[in-house]
């Protein structure tokens, strides 16, 4: 079997596991979910079987797993952590951003990190003010700052993008928003709000 094929299994796998870990209030992993993908890779193509392996370990929602995966549904939402709920991400299944105590999905992780590194060589620095927002921080921010469709600063609890470890808000001065808006998109970061010059969602 080739390797695109092996990709579009465990991504089906990681649907049907996001599926069923939003029917629970807590995702769980236990050594038998790690033997299951284990022997679905082997079965599936035993040359294969470490990498398979590991995308099935993914789909199977452990905490390393949702730190590696890229897969995505049709709502843009990380397979890997659909099944916790926005703003229910437990720290671990999240990665920091470098050593700023910022947290967020794998890939916007390593991305912003990489992207400060590269702005700092050019001279230019960027700082961190938010990243990922609990849904009680959503909460928190919505009450203090007014809901965004009735002209304040904060989106709907349960529908941010911070809540899903997608976004940043970014500590920038004048030279800092121009290199952004020149190079925040080759690291697949884009200004996708309004009014908030700060924000930048990962968009891969």
């Amino acid at each position: 079997m080739s390797l695109d094929g092996l990709a579009s299994i465990n991504q089906r796998i990681a649907a049907i596991q996001a599926t069923i870990g939003s029917l629970a209030p807590t995702p769980t992993t236990t050594t038998s979910d790690a033997a299951f993908a284990q022997a679905l890779a082997q079965a599936v193509d035993p040359a294969a079987s470490g990498t398979a392996a590991a995308g099935a370990a993914r789909a199977a929602g452990t905490s390393a797993a949702a730190a590696t995966s890229t897969a995505r549904g049709a709502d843009g939402v990380p397979l890997a952590l659909a099944g916790y709920g926005n703003g229910k991400i437990p720290a671990d299944a999240l990665h920091e951003v470098g050593s700023t105590g910022h947290r967020l999905w794998a890939p916007a992780a390593d991305a912003l990190e990489s992207l400060i590194a590269d702005a700092a060589r050019d001279g230019v620095t960027i700082g961190i003010t938010d990243s990922y927002r609990s849904y009680e921080a959503q909460v928190d921010v919505a009450a203090r700052k007014g809901l965004y469709s009735q002209g304040g600063l904060a989106a709907v609890p349960g529908t941010s993008e911070h809540g899903w470890g997608m976004a940043v808000d970014l500590k920038l001065d004048d030279a800092a928003q121009s290199w952004m808006r020149t190079n925040g998109g080759r690291y697949g970061f884009v200004e996708d709000t309004p009014r908030e010059p700060w924000h930048w969602a990962y968009q891969g």
